[in-house]
């Protein structure tokens, strides 16, 4: 009889351990995502004050959480954009339009804000740092060349070395020739979407433990203090993506919707540009944004496209630090810069921040194209290239943090579900 007591006594609890883990577990996993991200960040920044070594452990539980996502990235986009496109509805062609005509203007606009803030306090640069390891584009043609090579990779190749440019074009054409096949055919697709939107549901939790161990790591390696010399630069650099964010993005979203379009644009900075700040890949933040525009309710068919084609061509904050940085070169050489030419500017800027790379520091190495249009060498320019590394823990991590969170805020004022 005692034994009997005793297991069940034991078995009582074990049942309630285990049924106030699992309460815990779920207050976690049920808790807002936000507040977490900030504790994280609190975190972070506490332990590598206090303790250097261990804020450089933690960055392991940055990388994993990092490269978790890039490793979902690729998949996702693949069968979400062919699930969308096969299962698509007739509004699903006319409500892309408008998003691309957003990313490309909004592209464009972002150049001329960093040329109207370049005039208004230009900056000069000292040129003595070397770049000889850094490899970039010698021009528009080898761009688009490579752009090319892109769309043409083949969809093993594309997935595994996260080219998300040859993953669209793959994902576009299953879609459109699985459109009129059969019905269990198309369902069985998008359930296989479903399974992996589960997976990087689970991934996208860990969210503040990764930035926990990224905000960690970067304190601890001493980012910051090598950025009170970049100053000026770097203030140019933030004003402008804090303008573009804040004044002509919901500028050209009031232009299409007529509404008010800064609920969506504050809540797009808190839930994707937070964690794109840290990530600092818009590659990595697709399925953050993805899971955004889920809990929005906007239409699938169309954010499971447009999130992930503006991960690649809607680059405001790449087009402000190609801009900013390349005219900081023309201001050290005392280089005249005319109306004209800064027009030119801010078209090859835009152009080329479209074919920015997903992942950080992807912007940077686009610099000497546009200064190529003033007639600076190479060596000056990847000078230029160089100085763009130094500052590039805040300046790369801003520029990704406009560039996602704008995904959201254009695909918004189109896609939401009309009543």
């Amino acid at each position: 009889m005692i034994a009997l007591l005793l297991v069940r006594g034991s078995c009582t609890l074990g049942g309630i351990v285990s049924s106030d883990s699992t309460s815990l577990i779920q207050k976690i996993a049920q808790g807002s995502l936000v507040l977490q991200i900030v504790v994280g960040i609190v975190a972070g920044v506490i332990l590598a004050l206090a303790w250097p070594e261990g804020g450089s452990a933690a960055g392991l539980l940055g990388d994993l959480f990092v490269s978790a996502l890039k490793a979902v990235a690729p998949v996702l986009v693949l069968v979400l954009v062919a699930s969308a496109i096969a299962n698509r509805k007739a509004s699903h062609s006319a409500q892309m339009r408008p998003i691309v005509a957003m990313y490309l203007v909004g592209t464009f606009a972002a150049a001329l804000l960093a040329v109207a803030m370049s005039t208004l306090f230009p900056t000069t640069l000292l040129l003595d740092t070397a770049a000889e390891s850094v490899t970039a584009p010698q021009g528009i043609t080898e761009v688009l060349r490579v752009l090319l090579t892109k769309i043409i990779d083949n969809p093993v190749n594309a997935i595994l070395q996260g080219n998300f440019i040859g993953i669209l074009v793959w994902g576009v054409l299953l879609g459109v020739f699985l459109h009129r096949s059969a019905d269990s055919t198309r369902q069985t697709l998008h359930d296989l979407a479903d399974a992996v939107t589960q997976i990087v549901r689970i991934v996208i939790r860990l969210a503040p433990l990764g930035i926990f161990g990224l905000v960690a790591s970067q304190l601890a390696a001493g980012g910051l203090a090598a950025l009170g010399g970049y100053a000026h630069i770097l203030s140019v650099l933030i004003s402008a993506m804090l303008i573009m964010a804040l004044l002509i993005n919901p500028l050209i979203v009031w232009v299409k919707t007529r509404r008010n379009p800064y609920p969506i644009v504050l809540l797009a900075l808190r839930e994707s540009g937070v964690t794109a700040f840290f990530t600092r890949s818009s590659a990595a933040n697709i399925p953050v944004n993805l899971a955004l525009c889920e809990r929005l309710d906007l239409e699938e068919d169309t954010y499971a496209v447009s999130i992930p084609l503006g991960a690649t061509i809607n680059m405001g904050g790449a087009a402000i630090t190609i801009t900013v940085l390349t005219l900081a070169a023309v201001h050290t050489l005392n280089i005249d810069v005319d109306l004209p030419t800064a027009v030119l500017l801010s078209v090859v800027a835009a152009l080329s921040a479209c074919g920015a790379s997903g992942v950080a520091g992807g912007s940077l190495l686009l610099i000497p194209l546009a200064c190529g249009l003033f007639g600076i060498g190479n060596d000056v320019a990847m000078q230029v290239v160089a100085v763009g590394f130094v500052i590039s823990v805040l300046q790369d991590s801003a520029e990704t943090a406009l560039n996602s969170s704008t995904d959201v805020v254009f695909t918004a004022a189109v896609a939401a579900k009309r009543e």
